[in-house]
């Protein structure tokens, strides 16, 4: 409990503002040695949409750029029938390794890799009572530290999406990481993606109210739904405060809380209108079968929500009330879905800057935080919409993070119709 309480407080972030599409650190010839630790490896999962990049090019397809990484071992926890991972070890000759050690030490006894892709997204693995995945990230996160212990030297880890599914485990990385100085960096590839229109909040600005519209899984969706948040809320006026309470409701708690007084719903309509979404809120209640609403109360008075509507929403919008005019500002924030799925391109040029240099391009700060606000919402849903206090999330952090426009993704299709 103390942990808890401890949790977020003093955090600096200090993710380096860098332009991390750009690619414009130095390369030159070498080509940095990386174990790939996932779950499972298949067709169009994280593993191969990450980690395949590490082989096939960045078009995944053998005709794009080459990455600087070079895939050394993959480690899979389940082999599930339509596995691809020996496939391609077969053709691009990596270690299929036996366990996690064995990955990092490719069979010399030794940490024998440059960096850490612990992967860990699909799979069949068990819910927790709030219907969290639960991923086995510490597990796999305690057998590269051991590694590392073993060898008395570190090198930096990428841990996909959340750091753990629950506020224990996620801190536990974290505080490792800063204990032990290994290099890491975790997150969604959603908020460094493309934005439709290109807009962001500005540095510094005072915000009124804030909104992210979601959709798909909960747990899986909402997590990048937090993220996109966190990417919004942290460029206000203070930076990251920290969250005093959260509140989950889900079904007809979550349509009474979008009718009452405090709840912005023009930032809702700006939000689905960029999804282009014309059916009018009175349909909605038919459309969507389980909506979810989601309210995190900030230390500094900022109430900000997430809003899952299935049925209706297909993608990941934002809006925000600027308090200086009252203006609202929203943008979509826009995923290649088909083939190179690109946006993880951009995710996986930021590791590529982390491994080369020894510094994280951006800070985990963010996704701890997303993590334990993923977690406590659940939490919070299961228990009849309960407002939960959050004190172990009190703590602020100061991001050098800003979204920056990437070039236009490669097309498959025309740019209109991706």
């Amino acid at each position: 409990m103390e942990a808890r309480r401890a949790g977020m407080a003093g955090i600096v972030c200090l993710a380096l503002a860098a332009s991390v599409w750009s690619g414009d650190a130095a390369v030159g010839s070498r080509r940095w040695n990386v174990a790939v630790l996932t779950t499972e490896y298949r067709h169009n999962s994280h593993a191969d949409v990450i980690a395949s990049r590490l082989v096939l090019t960045d078009m995944l397809d053998g005709t794009g750029k080459e990455s600087p990484l070079r895939l050394a071992s993959v480690f899979t926890d389940q082999r599930p029938a339509n596995d691809i991972s020996r496939l391609l070890a077969a053709s691009h000759r990596f270690r299929v390794a036996t366990n996690i050690e064995d990955a990092l030490t490719l069979g010399t006894g030794k940490l024998a890799v440059d960096g850490v892709l612990l992967i860990a997204e699909h799979g069949a693995y068990p819910r927790s009572a709030t219907g969290n995945t639960r991923y086995p990230k510490r597990r796999f996160w305690d057998e590269t530290v051991a590694v590392f212990r073993k060898s008395g030297r570190v090198v930096p880890v990428f841990v996909d999406k959340h750091l753990a599914d629950n506020w224990e485990d996620a801190l536990h990385l974290h505080g490792t990481a800063r204990e032990m100085g290994i290099p890491l960096m975790a997150g969604s590839s959603v908020p460094g993606s493309w934005r439709r229109p290109a807009v962001d909040v500005r540095r510094g600005e005072k915000l009124e109210g804030v909104l992210v519209l979601t959709y798909g899984s909960t747990d899986h969706y909402g997590f990048h739904a937090l993220e996109c948040l966190q990417a919004i809320v942290e460029q206000r006026a203070g930076g990251e405060t920290g969250v005093r309470t959260v509140r989950g409701r889900v079904g007809e708690q979550a349509w009474s809380g979008m009718e009452e007084p405090g709840f912005d719903r023009e930032l809702l309509r700006a939000a689905i209108g960029r999804l282009g979404v014309a059916k009018p809120m009175g349909e909605w209640k038919r459309l969507v079968e389980r909506p979810v609403l989601w309210e995190i109360g900030y230390a500094d008075g900022l109430v900000a929500r997430v809003v899952e509507l299935n049925g209706v929403a297909t993608g990941w919008a934002g809006a925000w009330r600027v308090a200086v005019d009252g203006r609202v500002d929203s943008t979509w924030f826009w995923t290649q879905e088909a083939r190179p799925a690109a946006h993880f391109t951009l995710l996986l040029n930021g590791v590529e800057k982390m491994v080369m240099t020894g510094h994280p391009t951006w800070g985990a700060e963010r996704t701890l935080m997303t993590s334990g606000l993923l977690d406590a919402l659940l939490r919070s849903g299961v228990t009849g919409g309960m407002e939960l206090p959050t004190p172990w999330l009190g703590g602020g952090y100061r991001s050098g993070w800003r979204w920056v426009e990437p070039p236009p993704p490669p097309l498959g299709r025309p740019w209109s119709e991706q």
